[in-house]
């Protein structure tokens, strides 16, 4: 059963070090942000995709870097947000879960119906340095793949090909989630360049593959080829939200105090809802007006 496996992230190299690879099995990760945010199956799908991009890309992270996705599209699910680090560790919501699209011509969830044809995608890295790193691009089809296809190719100058995916039951759950990325690194000739995209274009979709019984090996070995994939390490996947009570606090206090009079005032208590895992934090009057206490102004000595 796929729900007894645990998520993983592999990464490697294939053809003499001239391809970069990487996938990932997010299944019970993208299961959990369904159960916690109720989302519906397009919305699942459209979150579950940007989920395994931002686990691979986080995994070209070193240390305690992290980085964020944002995809703003125009359809009904509204934007999509993926937190995600080096030490893979996963967050993300939608902002409209349950936002309905239909299916496609296919017959399949339609993603780039829900997600919207045309906007951007915006990915903020944070490296240590002063400034954070960001890129973006237009999305190009709304399906995901090939927007983080050309994200790559435009924002990161590498030319790659990432394939993602997820399969949906119909009780709503999560049956299969994943992906990979494949990355062209310098020395590749014309004809290993045709030999791969050959490939890529007759790859099944990788929740077909999944459903087939596929590891995230497997789904690089149909790519890569098998004799030629050298797995250099394994990397489990959580799902780990980041919020506390005492971030709460901060935020309130950031609000000010005449804000947060208004708050005490009006309502007597406040709820703050984490958009990333649906955790609520309760704040009664009493402790709002502690709160209130600390966003006073010091007076200066």
């Amino acid at each position: 059963m796929e729900e007894l496996l645990k998520d993983v992230l592999i990464r490697g190299t294939a053809w003499d070090g001239k391809i970069r690879v990487f996938a990932v099995r997010t299944t019970n990760i993208v299961e959990e942000l369904r159960r916690r945010h109720d989302t519906f199956p397009t919305a699942t799908a459209a979150l579950g995709r940007t989920l395994s991009v931002g686990a691979m890309m986080g995994a070209m992270l070193k240390g305690k870097e992290r980085l964020t996705i944002q995809v703003r599209g125009d359809g009904p699910i509204g934007q999509i947000v993926v937190d995600a680090n080096a030490e893979g560790e996963l967050r993300g919501y939608v902002d409209h879960p349950q936002a309905h699209h239909g299916s496609n011509a296919q017959g399949k969830l339609d993603v780039a119906g829900a997600v919207g044809r045309s906007g951007n995608i915006y990915v903020t890295k944070d490296l240590g340095l002063k400034e954070p790193y960001r890129g973006s691009v237009p999305i190009i089809s709304g399906e995901l793949g090939e927007d983080f296809t050309y994200y790559f190719a435009v924002s990161e100058q590498t030319p790659s090909a990432v394939g993602v995916g997820v399969l949906v039951e119909n009780d709503n759950s999560v049956l299969h989630a994943g992906g990979f990325i494949v990355q062209l690194m310098p020395g590749l000739t014309d004809a290993e360049i045709t030999r791969l995209e050959e490939a890529i274009a007759k790859l099944p979709p990788v929740t077909t593959l999944m459903s087939q019984g596929a590891t995230p090996e497997d789904l690089l070995r149909e790519v890569v080829g098998g004799d030629d994939l050298i797995i250099h390490d394994t990397m489990p996947l959580v799902f780990k939200c980041h919020c506390s009570v005492e971030k709460v606090e901060r935020t309130l206090i950031s609000l000010g105090e005449h804000e947060l009079r208004s708050i005490i005032e009006e309502d007597g208590q406040a709820e703050v809802v984490c958009p990333f895992c649906n955790e609520a934090y309760h704040f009664g009057r009493e402790q709002l007006e502690q709160i209130l206490e600390q966003a006073k102004p010091r007076p200066i000595q």
